[in-house]
């Protein structure tokens, strides 16, 4: 007799743990932080990583530049760049030509 009673809720309690299944697996691909969230964090991640190339480029090319501004060695065609643009000497497009004394 407890057999048969145990037989009875058998399938209910199976059908309602794959319906809790089949929700819960539904809310792992779909849901807010689900598998598209993660697909979504990988994309920028990748987008990142490739900003901070570019980033990582333009600090080498000033730390390049820097460099040539030490007090040990300046070079003078920088030098002679960097005050004509601060003081507004010249023009982006101006041509100057020095003639050797």
């Amino acid at each position: 007799m407890a057999l048969r009673l145990f037989n009875r809720f058998d399938w209910p309690v199976t059908l309602g743990c794959m319906v809790l299944l089949g929700y819960l697996a539904f809310h792992a691909f779909y849901g807010t932080r689900g598998y598209q969230f993660l697909q979504d964090l990988q994309g920028k991640s990748e987008m990142l990583q490739a900003e901070l190339q570019v980033f990582e480029g333009k600090r080498m090319e000033l730390e390049a530049k820097v460099s040539h501004l030490r007090p040990e060695r300046v070079d003078p065609d920088l030098l002679e760049e960097l005050a004509r643009t601060q003081l507004e000497l010249s023009r982006p497009n101006d041509l100057i030509v020095q003639i050797p004394k």
